[in-house]
């Protein structure tokens, strides 16, 4: 019969053998000292010198970054911020929010208003538009049309989300390749009006690997579980959305394309060099993968002095203290130091050394070339 009692026993009770599960594992976890891959991270015994950077040796160019609520945003904050360390200029390639195509014009317009209005010539916007139902009549030329109008406005590139690809789908419900004909006015009008193409395709190839200990990228795919796509009967394989990338690469030779994170080539430099030279028209940046440049600096040494023309920097999500890492891989020589986000890196970073004309290249003088209206003074 039930009765208050009784169910207050029943919840005491469950309440106890919880509780001595809890505290038998805890017992057992520290007598055989076992604890998880989050925990274990001991402070190195090392002792060898090297310090922290928290202002880059030359004024540089941010290439990727996001900068989300920009029309209200205080830009005089972010510049000063920008300031402290030698930020000449960022370029937030959300330009154009999230939402329908009039929601995202409104969105650029006001961020542009704001722009002009506090900080000109220290951030640039790019556009952003809809890939998905390709198949709709006009739709298309809409996007090229939003595209042409951004740029009299002042954007200077588009950005091309990792949604194209993986999920973009047209009305009937089907993916869109990245190298769907239908999209080719797209890349052709940015040709046309001589401004770059940065393009985020796929993810790293471990998000497709299975989840054990054999993926360099478990931890992550643990913190982030949505991110593994090895199950998925939509997503197509690595490689497949890859290929789709650089066919696009082939195809529209009078456009500038901006392969974004080392194009998930930054575990085998070899491979992206190859890809480098194929595509002439292709640049890079290694937003949000810099350490898979620390942790091979004789190889990632010699990568940016044989390709020094080709690469950007970039960052990715922006935070000021997360920059310090960048310029300390960049410009030391520095051993065995962190990296800022354990799922990304549990691995120690070390130092390039680049030599300093190499580093004003990386750092400005080749994102100037892909940005003529950017300000030249800044960096002299």
């Amino acid at each position: 019969m039930f009765s208050f009692k009784n169910l207050f026993k029943t919840l005491s009770f469950i309440l106890i053998v919880t509780l001595a599960i809890y505290f038998a594992i805890s017992i057992i976890q520290n007598k055989n000292n076992i604890m998880s891959f989050e925990d274990y991270d001991p402070p190195s015994s090392l002792i060898v010198e090297g310090e922290v950077i928290k202002k880059a040796k030359y004024t540089f160019i941010d290439v990727h970054s996001h900068l989300w609520n920009m029309p209200m945003m205080d830009l005089n904050e972010l510049v000063a911020e920008m300031d402290e360390i030698n930020m000449g200029y960022i370029v937030n390639l959300s330009g154009s929010g999230f939402g329908p195509q009039g929601v995202k014009d409104l969105y650029f317009e006001k961020s542009k208003k704001n722009i002009e209005e506090n900080q000109p010539g220290r951030i640039g916007l790019f556009v952003n538009v809809d890939f998905n139902s390709v198949d709709v009549e006009n739709h298309v030329e809409d996007q090229v049309k939003a595209i042409r109008d951004a740029v009299s406005k002042g954007a200077i590139g588009l950005k091309v989300y990792k949604s194209l690809g993986l999920t973009n789908k047209d009305s009937k419900g089907i993916r869109v390749r990245v190298d769907d004909e239908r999209l080719g006015p797209i890349w052709e009008v940015c040709g046309e009006l001589g401004i770059p193409v940065l393009i985020h395709s796929a993810d790293p190839f471990q998000f497709w690997l299975p989840k054990d200990d054999q993926n360099e990228r478990w931890f992550e795919l643990k913190e982030k579980p949505n991110r593994f796509y090895g199950d998925s009967d939509f997503i197509p394989p690595f490689e497949d959305i890859i290929k789709e990338q650089h066919t696009i690469f082939k195809r529209h030779k009078n456009t500038t394309f901006i392969n974004a994170h080392l194009g998930w080539m930054g575990n085998d430099l070899k491979r992206l060099g190859e890809h480098l030279d194929e595509f002439p028209n292709v640049v890079t940046e290694f937003g949000a993968v810099i350490a898979e440049l620390g942790r091979q600096p004789k190889t990632a040494r010699q990568f940016f002095i044989d390709y020094q023309d080709r690469i950007m920097f970039g960052k990715d999500s922006y935070n000021k203290e997360e920059f310090y890492t960048y310029f300390r891989v960049l410009e030391s020589d520095d051993e065995y130091f962190d990296y800022f986000r354990k799922r990304h890196a549990f691995w120690k970073m070390y130092g390039l050394n680049l030599p300093d004309e190499v580093l004003k290249k990386i750092y400005y003088k080749n994102a100037l070339l892909i940005f003529p209206t950017i300000p030249e003074e800044l960096f002299e």
